[in-house]
């Protein structure tokens, strides 16, 4: 396997997380009551999709492909919180919940792609910037957690 195609692989491999976020944004702004976190979570939905775009274009540039899907441990979590959804009736807090559990995820697999020696330059620049960005949403979830009304 070359270098190249060994960037590929571990840009596609974070590129399905971040489109398992992208599924997650979307599913808590429709299910949120609260305008303002609809608000936030079209935000991050929008974040999400510009990093994708980021990772599939450098991955092109190493020779691989654009990856569109998600994890399959991403599609049975969001099974799994549609049925806790469910009995919760999609409380704000377990919104959060959800939230937060998949941005500690993400944050792995940005741990876990910026581990590759393969990324350097301006892929690692872009995947550092997006770990550092998702850090930061992973803090607002939390302080949002802390506000927010239980039921």
């Amino acid at each position: 396997m070359t270098e190249n195609s060994k960037l590929a692989d571990t840009l596609n491999e974070l590129t399905l997380f971040v489109n398992d976020r992208i599924e997650g944004y979307k599913t808590a702004a429709h299910e949120t009551k609260d305008t303002q976190n609809k608000a936030y979570y079209e935000q991050l939905m929008q974040q999400s999709e510009q990093f994708v775009s980021q990772l599939n274009g450098f991955a092109k540039a190493a020779g691989g492909d654009a990856e569109s899907s998600t994890t399959l441990k991403g599609k049975f979590y969001r099974g799994f919180m549609d049925a806790k959804a469910l009995v919760t009736n999609r409380s704000e807090a377990s919104i959060l919940d959800s939230n937060i559990y998949g941005e500690e995820w993400a944050i792995k697999a940005y741990v876990e792609a910026l581990a590759s020696e393969e990324l350097t330059g301006p892929a690692r620049q872009a995947v550092e910037r997006q770990h550092q960005a998702s850090q930061e949403t992973l803090r607002k979830l939390q302080q949002m957690k802390g506000t927010a009304s239980v039921g």
